[in-house]
């Protein structure tokens, strides 16, 4: 998706409609060791051991790097600055967009 530079919109500081700065910013935080869906936390669970099918763990890995991912852009999140206060807010989480372009 491409978003232009600028656009109005209501700013909560000045309580009116003003011109914004889009910014695109990484969604940010690695993943922590011992998360719902790591693997150490799998490994310790005990899951990558033992008899028969092990399922995720099992067969071999993807045939090569292009063939495991299937999204061609990341999740960013989207900051709007307003250009007379110039507070920031965040807005718009984990949306997929390609480039901020200019108008």
């Amino acid at each position: 998706m491409k978003i232009p530079k600028t656009t109005n919109r209501y700013c909560s500081h000045c309580k009116k409609r003003t011109q914004h700065k889009i910014k695109s910013v990484s969604t940010g935080g690695k993943r922590g060791t011992l998360t719902w869906g790591s693997k150490s936390r799998a490994k310790k669970r005990g899951l990558n051991r033992g008899i028969g099918n092990k399922g995720k763990w099992g067969s071999k890995p993807a045939v090569s790097k292009f063939k495991r991912k299937s999204k061609t852009t990341k999740k960013t999140n989207i900051m709007y600055t307003c250009s007379e206060c110039k507070k920031s807010k965040y807005q718009k989480k984990g949306q997929r967009t390609g480039k901020i372009i200019q108008e």
